[in-house]
């Protein structure tokens, strides 16, 4: 049996007009820009989320969507939610309509039987969610750092290798 390199899907996902919603795409281009981003991250815009990119999660070995989420926690905080916590996180109060998207194309991923192993929601706290197109100053602070989480979380998973 051979043995090939984890592929690793980096997906951000949010609404870029509604202010912190969109700061997954933000993050996406951060490190699409970025000289210190691991090398081989499939890097992907999602947007608002839609089933067109259900093939793209079912061909990862392993996931790390990037969005806003409500924590009740202070604007900019950054979490890891791991495998069954992103069920938690995703399934409580929504705060914006592409939560229940992203629920939607996880379950689908695991009826085809083909969810990644190993998968992390990497949420942040939104400040405003108003129609904008800037993000609040706690949360551009936030995208740095949430930056640095991605690139620790696949130097940690590049480690191990899958079978081809």
């Amino acid at each position: 049996m051979t043995q090939r390199e984890k592929k690793i899907l980096v997906m951000g996902v949010g609404n870029t007009l509604m202010q912190d919603d969109g700061v997954g795409s933000r993050i996406t281009e951060a490190l699409l820009e970025s000289k210190q981003t691991f090398p081989g991250l499939e890097i992907v815009d999602g947007g608002t989320i839609g089933l067109a990119l259900l093939p793209q999660i079912e061909n990862a070995d392993a996931l790390i969507m990037v969005d806003a989420s409500e924590m009740n926690e202070s604007p900019g905080t950054l979490r890891l939610f791991r495998n069954e916590e992103i069920d938690a996180q995703l399934s409580g109060k929504r705060r914006t309509v592409h939560e229940v998207a992203l629920v939607d194309l996880l379950s689908a991923a695991a009826i085809r039987g083909r969810m990644p192993a190993e998968r992390v929601l990497l949420a942040i706290q939104p400040g405003c969610t108003e129609w904008g197109v800037d993000l609040t100053p706690e949360v551009i602070a936030a995208i740095p750092l949430a930056c640095q989480a991605i690139n620790e979380l696949a130097l940690d998973w590049a480690g191990t290798e899958v079978a081809a």
